[in-house]
Formats: C-alpha cells, sequence, structure tokens
C-alpha cells in the first residue's frame, strides 16, 4: 500500500435521512463549539427561547464543627398548632430542642438529663413536659437516650458529618425509607396515622372558653356600674 493511499482519510459517515443539521439534535453527535455570545447562539437556533438562570447561591445557615451543614424540614402547619395549642414555655422549648436535636433520618440521641442541661431546668421538669409532647404523637422513644421525631412533622433528611481526619461524609435517608421503617413497628394511632386534628379542636374550645369568660367578665362589669350609677 502507497504512503498516499494510508493517509487517505476514512469516509465521513452518511447523514441520517431527514435529519436537518442545522437542528440542535444534531449536536448529539458532534464536536462541542466555543460559544463566543448569545448573538451567536441564538442565531443558531432562530426558533428557541435562551434564558439564563440565576447562578446558584450556597444556601446560609448556622453549623457547628461537629455537625455541619445539617438543617431540618419542618412541616409549616405543625409549628402553627404547636404555638397556639402549648400555652407554657418548656413544651415549645422542648420541641425545638428535639428538631435541632436530631441526626439524618429523625433520630435524636439525647437523654432526659441532656435536655434538662441544654435547656438549663431541673431534671424533674423534662420528663412531664416530653411525656405531653409524645402522647400527641409528636416524639416517640426509639430505645434508651434516642428518640424519633415524628418524619411528617419534622425531618432531617441529610447532613454532612464530619469523621476521622477532617473528613466530612455525607449522610442521607430518604423520609420514605424512614416512615416505612418507623411504621413496620407497633406504633400508637397517633404516631403511625400522624394528625393534628385533636390539636385543632382543643384550641377551638379553648378559644371559646375564653370567649366566655370574657363575656361574663363584661356582664359582671356593665351591671357594677349600672348599679353604681343608679345609687
Amino acid at each position: 500500500m502507497s504512503d498516499s493511499s494510508s493517509r487517505r482519510r476514512a469516509p465521513k459517515p452518511a447523514r441520517q435521512p431527514g435529519l436537518d443539521p442545522d437542528d440542535p439534535l444534531a449536536a448529539f453527535g458532534s464536536r462541542l463549539r466555543a460559544i463566543k455570545d448569545l448573538d451567536d447562539l441564538a442565531r443558531q437556533y432562530p426558533d428557541r427561547d435562551i434564558n439564563l438562570g440565576r447562578k446558584r447561591q450556597k444556601l446560609e445557615f448556622y453549623s457547628s464543627d461537629d455537625r455541619p451543614n445539617a438543617f431540618a424540614m419542618a412541616s409549616l402547619e405543625f409549628l402553627l398548632v404547636i404555638a397556639q395549642y402549648y400555652r407554657e414555655a418548656l413544651p415549645l422549648r422542648l420541641i425545638l430542642l428535639l428538631i435541632a436535636g436530631q441526626r439524618a433520618g429523625g433520630q435524636i440521641p439525647l437523654t432526659q438529663d441532656d435536655m434538662a442541661a441544654i435547656l438549663d431546668v431541673p431534671r424533674q421538669k423534662v420528663n412531664p413536659a416530653l411525656q405531653d409532647v409524645m402522647e400527641h404523637g409528636i416524639v416517640l422513644k426509639r430505645r434508651p437516650g434516642v428518640y424519633q421525631f415524628n418524619p411528617p412533622y419534622s425531618y432531617v433528611a441529610a447532613e454532612l458529618v464530619r469523621g476521622a481526619e477532617g473528613r466530612t461524609e455525607y449522610v442521607q435517608v430518604d423520609q420514605q425509607d424512614a416512615l416505612e421503617e418507623l411504621r413496620a413497628g407497633s406504633l400508637p394511632e397517633l404516631v403511625r396515622y400522624p394528625s393534628l386534628q385533636h390539636m385543632r379542636d382543643a384550641i377551638d374550645e379553648l378559644r371559646k372558653e375564653r370567649a366566655a369568660k370574657r363575656r361574663d367578665r363584661r356582664k359582671r362589669f356593665d351591671a357594677r356600674t349600672e348599679k353604681e350609677q343608679g345609687q
């Protein structure tokens, strides 16, 4: 074989019938070409709209060295209901602590001694507040020193955990997987089938009672004023 024949170029592949060479689909079989400017790009595809999205910014939130970039997703309806339902500060503070104490998958490695120390309250006050929260299906106990937030109310799906030698490991637990694993066991109805309706009903009843008390006080005040004026 001569040198000229060895240098002969291979034949180009045949074009696909019916495929417009200017169609964007042709890009899948072509080398990427540098784009000089947007006008140049627009001229290539005159029948298409070109949109530039905003540059994605890194999320900003506080984190610590032992739990970098960890955050919880919480139901806004849940937060709204408990803000109206609980009239005492400790249960609300406890719920916030339990939300913040979650690891990926929603488990909370905190003992009641830990809760008391963090909230700076006597240990004997933590137990009744925690029992009240648990009775509403908000949190359940998995084992000694480990609780679980009910995933539909608040859930940590993923977190970055700092490991040995400063390495950071990404840990993710899908909510559906956590729910399936959780509901495989024997659970109270409010945990298995979460509902805030009983809290909403209690809020309505409390408001009715308070309105009735205000009416009674108003009647007594009006009667006393009328009596004083008659004298």
